[in-house]
């Protein structure tokens, strides 16, 4: 995606809202903002997590559509209602009054409003092969892509706890033929009975490589032993897309993770909405979506409340005035 602007951004000028982030639920809200005829401004640094993935098949009305797809069409719908679109990463957030200043370390763009919808990264392990076979046999969200492993021989590897509950869940509800490696952790003795229990067998090692061509075959291990499997559901953590939002006074979660908002979606910060995976809400496109609409009509209706405010003050100042 190249920069797209409508016409040159006149200096000083002050946008209604200023979207971080072309996700779902960026683009969303853009165009919720943009058929409201307000003036927003859309960075987006390009190669997001919806954009790498396949295949998704539970948005509404669309029996599979790829996530660069949805961003494809997401963009066109934005762009048609008149949303400029700018390509740049985003390097700093800022508040003084009532304006955001929003950098990209080079310009300052000026909004009333801002939306954050930058999503995370998933982490990936040094395992040969990976982005070969990503979002087609690899996968790494059990909401996402979990019915695509309906019986077949599955393996699932992590780092954390998090890869022994993932198990299980994958079990009970896609496939009974589902083998657990643990990767660069030590399992507990209650893991271990648990996943037993569940009849998961458990292969002690370090998975370096997936095998296979033009089809995912199985995971070589650091001792050479070769585990076979048609796919991998891997646990390894995600990251947040958030660095530029390090100055503000945030509230995050009791983990201090995840950022907390309210029932529209704006942040302890007043103007500032957060959607998507940084919140503390689920992580799914149609989620998302919902959110950046939700996050936008409110938006609208505090910028026409403002305005009526002004109006009000403009009045009972000129009224004064025409008294004296």
């Amino acid at each position: 995606m190249g920069t797209e602007l409508l016409s040159p951004i006149p200096e000083n000028h002050i946008f209604d809202c200023i979207i971080i982030g072309a996700g779902p639920g960026g683009l969303q809200a853009s165009i919720y903002l943009g058929r409201f005829n307000r003036d927003v401004l859309l960075i987006d640094r390009g190669g997001g997590r919806t954009s790498h993935a396949h295949s998704i098949e539970n948005v509404l009305t669309h029996r599979l559509i790829s996530g660069a797809e949805i961003i494809r069409r997401g963009l066109d719908q934005a762009k048609s209602f008149n949303v400029r679109i700018m390509n740049g990463r985003v390097m700093k957030v800022e508040k003084e009054r009532s304006l955001f200043a929003v950098s990209d370390g080079v310009t300052v763009h000026l909004s009333r409003t801002v939306i954050v919808s930058t999503g995370v990264s998933d982490v990936f392990p040094p395992i040969e092969g990976v982005y070969r076979f990503l979002g087609t046999s690899y996968f790494t969200c059990i909401d996402c892509d979990g019915y695509r492993t309906t019986n077949k021989k599955l393996v699932i590897t992590g780092n954390s706890l998090n890869a022994v509950n993932l198990a299980l869940a994958m079990k009970q509800l896609f496939t009974k033929d589902t083998t657990f490696i643990p990767c660069d952790m030590d399992l507990p003795p209650s893991s271990a009975e648990v996943l037993a229990e569940a009849d998961i067998p458990v292969v002690t090692g370090k998975p370096v490589r997936i095998l296979g061509d033009k089809a995912l075959e199985g995971l070589e291990l650091q001792d050479g032993t070769r585990v076979a499997c048609e796919a991998v559901m891997a646990s390894f953590g995600i990251r947040l897309n958030d660095d530029f939002l390090a100055g503000l006074p945030l509230k995050k979660d009791a983990e201090n993770v995840y950022y907390v908002t309210s029932s529209v979606y704006e942040s302890s910060l007043r103007g500032l909405y957060i959607v998507g995976p940084l919140n503390t809400g689920q992580d799914q496109v149609v989620i998302a979506a919902g959110e950046g609409a939700t996050a936008a009509i409110d938006i609208n209706r505090r910028l026409l409340e403002e305005q009526e405010v002004s109006g009000e003050v403009c009045s009972l100042a000129e009224g004064s005035q025409g008294g004296s």
